[in-house]
């Protein structure tokens, strides 16, 4: 670091807090040169890649999402490692760049006093620059930096703003000795260094930053006062929950419908162009309407994170923060465990890798214990599946769709025993008292189309994904279990005739199959359920993966479907199925039961490997699952016992 040939081949650290634009600014800077891995010894991502500006080339490495550097939390403790050396696979930073939202520069600037105290230079790049002048905000950068002593530039990738200044400042801070900025002398109080801090920032921000919205920050306030009532911001987040979800189901009907004819006559046109036979049967029943049965549910997955991503970006996601944190509280949760809770809603795996955050290891271990338990994207099939087959239509008090209401219904009941474990979780194995929450309300802005649609496809990709690779090799494999050991009947050339002796030798084939014979040896056990033999195998595959329920069901109900019949959906197959007595086997209980089943059991072997990874264990895995299931059997018990003795079928 002492020459300025160095220079033009330095190694440079992002650091930052969450959301303060550090990810976008590195995948500018990086484009596709990057790479990614493990830091070693943990699961916490490492991410690198090198930037080219002009002459120079520095190798960025992107830090894990930070509010403070005390080295509490894991990603504290990596971040004070790299920039301290410590780790030897990666370099030690010859410049750690500071990103700074700038429409939130006193809690950002925090981190940034505390990055002076080593020895390393720092750069300050100030993010979200073009909605902060959009809000008749100023920023006296040239004041700010020296009053910092620092570099601080002013950058935004949507127009290049600020990448050759910030190269140059990251250069010539790469070639010169640190100059630290002594904040305290001669003080070792942790509390007399927290206030010093804050009292610099406020200074700093106070003479750099000129104010132009004031009328706007009343009208926020007057906002707020509704949306963070304790009352009428709880009935405000309830209906906006419920317009949700009551325009999920409406406007992904007709998409829905589409792609269900798409699979179907892709479906008859693949069995009309092969001689029938093994590879027809796998192709159409086992490829076609497996993962197809998945992927008709897209439009709703898509509408699910639309509208995830617009609460985010308006900054309504933080106000219900703020309204349920003293809930959260008092069960003995953190209050950071919200956000890995409310990304859970979305997949349990990025949900779980976020309680990361959180000091605590007994605080971070119980937000991972009850994760699973929000509804997650995965989920939304099953719901769905049931609720369109047994409830579509049905309204009430006249206008509210009971498709809503149980969907509403299933979220519900996902947080309300989540909060039951916590609550008795933080007062057994993990006791520990929870520290205090601090987080600042972002403005109310409008949301970026762009961002939001790239969420959304972002999101949509790896659904798609996991259906073409994980749902596809389950599909095959259950397509095998059902369609072996193939009866003498089935083998016949009589049963490609289409007659009513031929769904039978059918119906007995997959009765008499691999898969068959396993639904029949847990058939006791899930019958006080509700659960009839098909309904145990599907649940068996759901294990691996929430959604193949929905495949398995496709496939169960296309086995013994004579070839030249028109094709039914898997609705009116799950309406239509038939116990050997003649009798239904789906009820609008069995389906309630079910999706109660699906709301507690822990079905997804992708979670059970990061909670393994996150724990460094396979204790927390295998309680997780077991303390689960067990709820899941009991509430599914309940629901449908219960139901009976109250005169529901």
């Amino acid at each position: 670091m002492d020459g300025p040939s160095h220079s033009n081949s330095l190694t440079v650290a992002l650091a930052g807090n969450p959301n303060a634009g550090k990810t976008t600014l590195f995948n500018y800077l990086t484009g596709l040169k990057q790479k990614v891995a493990n830091y070693p010894g943990v699961t916490v991502e490492s991410r690198s890649g090198m930037w080219k500006a002009g002459d120079h080339a520095f190798t960025v490495i992107d830090l894990p999402g930070l509010y403070s550097i005390e080295t509490t939390s894991i990603d504290e403790s990596i971040a004070r490692d790299v920039i301290e050396g410590k780790i030897g696979s990666i370099s030690r930073p010859d410049v750690v760049v500071a990103v700074v939202d700038s429409t939130n520069l006193e809690r950002n600037l925090y981190l940034v006093t505390q990055l002076f105290e080593f020895d390393v230079p720092v750069v300050v790049a100030l993010t979200m620059i073009d909605v902060f002048e959009k809000r008749k905000h100023a920023i006296d950068i040239r004041r700010m930096s020296e009053m910092l002593g620092v570099p601080v530039v002013a950058v935004n990738a949507a127009d290049d703003r600020g990448e050759d200044e910030l190269s140059a400042a990251v250069s010539q801070a790469g070639g010169s000795v640190r100059k630290h900025l002594k904040l305290v002398d001669g003080s070792d109080n942790e509390n007399a260094r927290i206030f010093a801090r804050y009292s610099f920032i406020s200074s700093v921000v106070q003479e750099t930053v000129r104010h132009g919205d004031r009328e706007a920050h009343r009208l926020s306030e007057k906002i707020d006062k509704i949306l963070t009532h304790r009352f009428f911001g709880l009935v405000v987040l309830v209906a906006v929950l419920l317009v949700v979800f009551q325009t999920i189901f409406t406007w992904a009907s007709v998409p829905m419908d589409l792609l269900e004819k798409g699979f179907g006559t892709l479906g008859d046109l693949v069995r009309a162009e092969l001689p029938a036979g093994i590879l027809s049967d796998l192709i159409v029943d086992g490829i076609i309407a497996g993962v197809g049965g998945v992927l008709i549910f897209l439009p709703q997955i898509l509408l699910l994170f639309l509208f995830i991503s617009i609460l985010e970006d308006t900054g309504y996601m933080a106000r219900a923060a703020f309204m349920l944190d003293k809930l959260m509280s008092r069960v003995g949760l953190h209050g950071k465990a919200f956000l890995p809770l409310m990304s859970s809603f979305a997949c349990a795996i990025p949900g779980i890798m976020a309680t990361r955050t959180i000091e605590n290891s007994r605080d971070r271990f119980a937000t991972i214990m009850i994760a699973p338990l929000m509804s997650c994207s995965a989920r939304l099939p099953v719901y769905t599946l049931m609720i369109g087959a047994f409830f579509a239509g049905q309204t009430v008090f006249g206008f509210l769709s009971v498709a809503a209401v149980l969907m509403l219904a299933m979220y519900v009941l996902g947080i309300a025993v989540a909060i039951a474990v916590a609550f008795v979780l933080k007062r057994t194995i993990l006791k520990a008292e929870p520290a205090p929450f601090i987080m600042e309300l972002p403005p109310y802005r409008l949301p970026k189309i762009r961002t939001i649609f790239q969420n959304m496809l972002t999101r949509a990709w790896l659904f798609v994904k996991r259906a073409g690779t994980v749902i596809l090799a389950i599909s095959i494999v259950l397509w095998a279990l059902m369609y072996f050991p193939r009866s003498a009947e089935v083998q016949s050339p009589k049963s490609q005739v289409a007659s009513s002796a031929d769904a039978g030798s059918e119906s007995s084939q997959l009765q008499n199959s691999y898969a068959g014979k396993l639904g029949h040896a847990i058939e006791p056990i899930i019958q006080p359920l509700g659960f009839d033999w098909k309904i145990g195998v599907a649940l068996i595959a759901s294990f691996a993966a929430r959604e193949v329920l929905v495949s398995t069901l496709s496939i169960i109900y296309n086995v013994g479907k004579d070839e030249n019949e028109e094709s039914e959906t898997l609705i009116e197959a799950v309406r239509d199925a038939k116990t050997p007595a003649g009798n239904p086997v789906w009820t609008p209980l069995t389906a309630l039961s079910l999706m109660v089943f699906f709301v507690l059991a822990m079905q997804c072997m992708s979670t059970v490997a990061t909670v393994r990874r996150e724990t460094n264990s396979w204790r927390w895995p295998i309680f997780m699952v077991g303390y689960m299931t067990v709820l899941a059997y009991v509430g599914a018990f309940i629901t449908y016992q219960g139901g009976k003795l109250l005169g529901f079928e």
